[in-house]
């Protein structure tokens, strides 16, 4: 049988559990929260005050915070791309609206109110320039991505696992940064949205871990496989109006990285709690060939730390069209 109908099955076996993944990581819409909880509500006769309000704390918030918190928000609005990603998966039939459909158009549904909510505080807090954003995050849907997993289920959950931790990382240290130039308004939007993202880790990683169950050894090198790679960013093809994809994410990288948003030894964290998590050093029943990735696993997160250790940032920011210093 080949590897791609082997992967099917798993995926159609593991689809049994579906809906208790869904019940365990998901929650139901009229008891999540909701991005007007967390904003000016326009009904109110009070609304322009507390505009007003927002406006004058995030005075206080720096340029490379604005950058980073910008993208952040670019890369959650770009959700279309990750949605239409993830129904392409191998045991992903969302014409027949199967299990993993299910999960992946509800799952996109609690990520949607992410983007949501920054979209609007980023507006109403008149430090950006909206209008440059807005055309950055339409060609980044434009754009697409390549995260280098193709339609297979088992390196996609790799990727999700992993990426979903590296954006709590960031929406988190965002929080943090927010509450210490007095924002706590702002500061508890990111938390409540870390908090998603940490939940959906869970789900992605819990995913990987019943893999490991039934087929260690094609789990094994997937995990091999997209760690040797290295894990994209979603917001990899990131420009700006005017221009072609270029250095732009890296720009912002910088900027997340000067500020301890997220960084590279960040990087390096999660790739050792995710092998930890999944108890790579004790997986059984293994291929010589997944043997030798799992050796090769276990050692990378020593030799990739050296490597971040000797990693430079630019102590200049990159002037981006979306933050103008005059604003700030």
């Amino acid at each position: 049988m080949s590897i791609k109908n082997i992967r099917l099955e798993v995926m159609q076996f593991l689809e049994n559990k579906v809906e208790s993944f869904v019940d365990q990581y998901l929650i139901p819409v009229e008891q999540i929260w909701q991005p007007s909880d967390f904003l000016p509500n326009s009904e109110s006769d009070n609304f322009l005050e507390e505009v007003k309000e927002l406006r004058e704390i995030s005075k206080d918030l720096p340029y490379d915070f604005w950058v980073a918190m910008v993208g952040d928000m670019i890369t959650e609005e770009a959700l279309p791309t990750y949605e239409n990603w993830l129904m392409e998966v191998e045991g992903v039939d969302n014409l027949e609206r199967n299990g993993w459909a299910k999960w992946v158009r509800q799952w996109t549904g609690e990520e949607n109110r992410h983007g949501d909510l920054l979209n609007k505080y980023l507006y109403l807090s008149g430090r950006v320039n909206m209008r440059e954003i807005e055309m950055t995050t339409q060609h980044l849907i434009n754009d697409g991505f390549d995260i280098g997993t193709g339609r297979d289920p088992y390196k996609n959950f790799v990727y999700t696992s992993f990426q979903e931790l590296a954006t709590y990382v960031s929406h988190n240290r965002v929080s943090q940064l927010a509450k210490s130039y007095g924002d706590k308004k702002l500061s508890k939007m990111c938390k409540m949205i870390a908090g998603d993202e940490m939940r959906h880790h869970h789900a992605y990683s819990h995913f990987v871990t019943e893999i490991f169950k039934i087929d260690p050894s094609e789990m094994m090198l997937a995990f091999q496989y997209m760690m040797k790679a290295k894990i994209v960013m979603p917001a990899h093809f990131l420009r700006e109006s005017g221009n072609k994809i270029s250095s732009a994410f890296e720009h912002f990288s910088d900027s997340a990285q000067r500020i301890g948003v997220y960084t590279a030894n960040d990087y390096v964290e999660i790739m050792q709690k995710l092998i930890d998590k999944w108890e790579i050093d004790k997986i059984g029943n293994l291929t010589d060939e997944a043997e030798k990735a799992r050796d090769y696993l276990m050692k990378l997160p020593a030799r990739m730390a050296k490597i971040s250790e000797r990693l430079v940032i630019p102590s200049e920011s990159f002037q981006f069209k979306w933050v103008e210093p005059a604003r700030l």
